[in-house]
């Protein structure tokens, strides 16, 4: 075998971790870059950030729910209620009624383990469950919780949900028992005409019957979720002043960056000292001029979306036009990904609500005269159609893909359309149709 010197020329993109840091930084909300900035100046000695005394910031107060075990995943700030939990306060009553330590354990026990919904989860039934307690304390636990809080509490089903309301509330409702224990699934597939053969009644009894079903309440425990008040901090705010739509960043409450004096003096140092500063000179400049680039670039992108969503900033999502981030990244001379990593988390405040950037971006359907019309507003236009639709004979999705083609012009399949419904959360056609007496 010969070996050989070759020499060879090629070129190959490298990413920098000042190019990666700078991806990472355009992704950022407004929340998320001050947290970086403040890091930064713990690791970087030349960095010394100076508060803004007077700054323009805007907050939005949001109630939101969250399960017990879990914190939220939007992009907000949360400040939780310093009141008492719900659950420990349903403990405080158990201790009040129950003094012995044991039952005071076991229903600690089982509070503590309730779903958001006040139901205890399916592996309570399961024998084979790692628990410190055995099947017929757990039995007698659970009948013990029943009786502190709203009735349903501790219940491992909905049925069982029902049934304990009608047993404790409306003893004499023999029918609705029958119903609930026997004949739910034909109640949740409005199966109306097999509930009226099967349990020998009339239509109009079926319908009587379901009304008082619908009265009972299926989560009478959903107070024992913890709440908390979510403080959302747009990240653009768009307004309306002299008779234009003006924008701006909702980033007045950020630290102005500044070079610490202090430590400057050693960059013309000639020693050791002076090597580390020069690499901290490096970053500190990084990270102004990332900032700014983040900054013109959001503003780039906010001032195209102000003109091309006129009509959705004037009159609300309803108007809405097709728009793709490519449109936006050709418009402003950026790459789409770019324009994807600076709309992304993002939250823009407007006349009409509140919204994540990415909301003002929707695919287009194709429509016989040619022209195109956003996602958005076809799913408010389905949303429409099917609330005015007759409830004793609901339309299919195929029936409705046929209504959009010929009556709307609008291009959409039934795949489509089961998907759009499926997304505004409108249960079928089999699931929406009432009972006709």
């Amino acid at each position: 075998m010969e070996l050989v010197i070759q020499q060879r020329q090629e070129l190959s993109l490298l990413m920098t971790m000042e190019l990666r840091q700078a991806i990472e930084l355009l992704q950022y909300t407004t929340h998320e870059l001050e947290q970086y900035i403040r890091q930064q100046e713990l690791e970087n000695p030349l960095i010394e950030l100076k508060e803004k005394e007077n700054h323009n910031g805007y907050e939005e107060s949001v109630n939101q729910r969250s399960s017990f075990s879990r914190t939220s995943q939007m992009p907000i700030e949360a400040i939780h209620s310093k009141g008492k939990n719900m659950r420990d306060e349903l403990y405080e009553h158990a201790k009040f009624m129950h003094k012995d330590g044991f039952t005071q354990k076991l229903i600690r026990y089982l509070i503590y383990n309730l779903d958001e919904n006040g139901y205890l989860p399916d592996w309570f039934t399961d024998t084979e469950s790692p628990s410190e307690f055995n099947e017929e304390q757990i039995e007698s636990g659970i009948h013990l919780l029943q009786q502190l809080g709203p009735i349903g509490i501790g219940a491992r089903s909905l049925r069982e949900c029902l049934l304990l309301q009608i047993s404790y509330l409306y003893p004499e409702n023999v029918m609705a028992a029958e119903l609930v224990q026997h004949h739910l699934d034909l109640v949740a597939d409005r199966k109306w005409n097999d509930i009226a053969s099967k349990m020998k009644i009339s239509m109009v009894e079926v319908k009587e019957l379901h009304d008082f079903i619908l009265s009972l309440n299926p989560r009478p425990c959903s107070f024992t979720c913890d709440y908390s008040t979510e403080f959302l901090s747009p990240d653009i705010i768009v307004e309306w002043k002299d008779d234009i739509f003006v924008f701006q960043l909702n980033d007045g409450y950020l630290p102005a960056i500044q070079l610490n004096k202090d430590y400057s003096k050693y960059l013309h140092a000639k020693d050791d000292v002076s090597k580390y500063m020069q690499t901290h000179y490096k970053n500190y400049q990084w990270l102004l001029t990332s900032i700014e680039q983040r900054r013109n670039t959001i503003i780039k992108i906010v001032s195209v979306l102000l003109d091309k969503q006129k009509s959705f900033f004037e009159r609300g999502l309803s108007l809405l036009k097709p728009l793709t981030l490519k449109e936006v990244a050709e418009e402003i001379e950026m790459h789409e990904s770019t324009v994807s990593r600076a709309t992304a988390n993002k939250v823009i405040q407007t006349p009409h609500g509140t919204y994540e950037l990415r909301t003002l971006f929707t695919s287009k359907l194709e429509t016989s005269d040619g022209d195109s019309i956003s996602q958005t507003k076809v799913k408010k236009l389905l949303e429409e159609f099917i609330a005015s639709e007759n409830k004793f004979k609901p339309y299919s999705d195929q029936k409705i893909a046929e209504y959009f083609n010929t009556e709307q012009g609008i291009s959409i399949s039934r795949r489509t359309i089961t998907k759009y419904r499926e997304e505004l959360r409108i249960p079928p056609s089999s699931k929406r149709k009432e009972i006709q007496v």
